[in-house]
């Protein structure tokens, strides 16, 4: 049994860290952040008991550099270290470092990232416990391909179209979709390139591409006791650049049957590994009801909140009890009755909505929404910088609905309550998104995007103008209700003058 955590460390920034800090606050445990250069003044630092300066702004030396992480724990006297996600979320050697020092890491085994950290090792590995993956081929030896020559050779039996992968990675790095075989030599070189300056390893196979699939994972959840469950399947299909934009709980197309053989194929993965933790395996679901394992992410989700909506569990505090030897508190037969209605996350970023390219900056104003069954989990507020050395990230946020429909009303009206300026957002392309018709009847897979471009990309300035318009009805509201008395009406009752304005800009979003 491992000893009762009294002080945390979150390896991590912006809205992860808060969110992390928040269930720590709630069981009474301090807090510790460490902060760049650049952070000197963001939520996350904030929100903690005790802050400390790890660095330069660039994240290789700072968040990244695991011997200033470990000091900072000794430092404070943190005796435990949430690592969030990404930075070093999935970093074996900074597992072991925690374990070395007597710091509990609040997350799966070092050998269990291992396993599943090189996507070609995590092949061989579910395939063996008999969980399905894409047919496609690990290399000669297992272990990648050294050449062109040798990959096209295998490319040609699997037939084309093929995905070259990098089995060190993920988020779209190292990756490339190639059509046909005279492409093939140029996408081979390139997806080498990238992966090694993205992950320090050149490493790649091959897969087969699944036409028009849906990217469908289910969160999984270990303790120390032999006990794994899963909590149903996530829809992160709606992708630009392999990266996730939009996510919903559960899937618009998943039977309650294929939720638990994909549940089940999930559930044997993580055993196969001993896992412990909350962890996700990600699948492809073709259009034919097959899935294939992807990978599994040796961590909490950045989507997770959608989860924890329809399951009414914090999951952060399942890591917590976890990590202390605690079993886990729910079975999988608990866990299938709690569930309940819908949930969808939208990622809003500093980006350019038609590029979607980072646009950094100081956020002159936001408005963010609220109201029934409205979860906003950010790292940001008004005044504050986006900075350029990191994940553009504003905030996710979260609705839940008894059903998908009313999920969606609920997403848009929530939408439409957000505003930003200073710096570019996304949020036109998601008003845009919940509006079309094949979203709205849960028609899409991955390249939903692509192919909806022209009707989800906003104009030029409908960001702008939407913040201004928000601005503009509730500097309206305000003088309204200052200076204009209500207006009787026949039956008694009175309606502000302003009513009309307010429901008039909202209907113009």
């Amino acid at each position: 049994m491992s000893s009762p955590i009294r002080r945390v460390l979150v390896a991590n920034r912006g809205e992860i860290a808060v969110r992390v800090m928040r269930t720590c606050r709630e069981r009474g445990l301090e807090t510790v952040a460490v902060y760049s250069d650049v952070d000197r003044l963001a939520p996350h630092v904030l929100a903690a008991d005790i802050a400390v300066h790890i660095g330069p702004a660039p994240a290789a030396q700072s968040y990244l550099v695991i011997e200033k992480i470990i000091a900072a724990c000794k430092e404070t006297g943190a005796d435990a270290v949430h690592p969030g996600y990404g930075f070093l979320s999935e970093n074996e050697d900074f597992a072991d470092a925690c374990t070395a020092a007597g710091i509990t890491f609040i997350g799966p085994s070092a050998d269990a990232m291992r396993k599943m950290g090189s996507k070609t090792e995590a092949r061989k590995t579910v395939t063996a416990a008999g969980t399905p993956v894409v047919p496609g081929d690990n290399g000669p030896s297992g272990d990648g391909f050294p050449t062109a020559e040798a990959a096209l050779a295998s490319a040609k039996k699997i037939g084309f179209p093929v995905l070259i992968k990098a089995a060190a990675g993920g988020g779209g790095k190292g990756m490339r979709l190639v059509g046909n075989e005279a492409d093939f030599t140029g996408a081979f070189d390139g997806a080498r390139r990238e992966a090694t300056a993205a992950f320090g390893d050149g490493t790649v196979y091959l897969e087969k591409a699944i036409e028009r699939p849906r990217h469908i994972e289910i969160q999984v959840f270990g303790d120390t006791h032999g006990n794994l469950v899963h909590l149903g399947e996530r829809d992160c299909s709606i992708q630009r650049r392999h990266q996730k934009v939009i996510e919903e709980a559960p899937s618009p197309v998943v039977s309650a049957e294929l939720r638990a053989k994909m549940g089940a194929a999930a559930v044997a993965a993580a055993r196969a590994v001993k896992y412990v933790g909350a962890g996700t395996c990600e699948f492809l679901l073709g259009a034919d009801g097959g899935f294939y394992f992807l990978e599994m992410n040796t961590r909490l989700q950045v989507e997770h909140p959608v989860t924890e909506m329809i399951y009414g569990v914090d999951l952060v505090a399942w890591q917590l009890d976890v990590a202390e030897g605690k079993p886990l508190p729910m079975t999988q037969q608990e866990l299938d009755a709690r569930r309940r209605g819908h949930a969808v996350e939208c990622r809003v970023y500093a980006e350019d909505p038609v590029k979607f390219l980072p646009s950094p900056g100081k956020i002159t104003h936001m408005r963010v929404p609220d109201g029934p069954y409205v979860r906003n989990d950010s790292g940001c507020y008004e005044g504050a910088e986006i900075p350029v050395h990191y994940d553009p990230m504003i905030s996710k946020l979260v609705v839940w609905g008894e059903d998908r429909a009313q999920a969606i009303a609920r997403m848009r009206r929530a939408l439409d309550e957000y505003a930003v300026r200073g710096i570019e957002t996304n949020l036109a392309f998601h008003r845009r998104c919940f509006r079309h018709a094949a979203f709205v009847a849960g028609d899409y897979d991955t390249g939903f995007i692509g192919r909806n471009a022209a009707e989800l990309a906003p104009h030029a300035d409908e960001n702008e103008m939407t913040a201004a318009v928000i601005a503009a009805a509730l500097e309206a509201h305000t003088h309204s209700q200052a200076a204009v008395k209500p207006q009787a009406q026949a039956n008694g009752s009175y309606t502000p003058r302003v009513s009309t304005e307010i429901s008039g800009w909202r209907r113009s979003l």
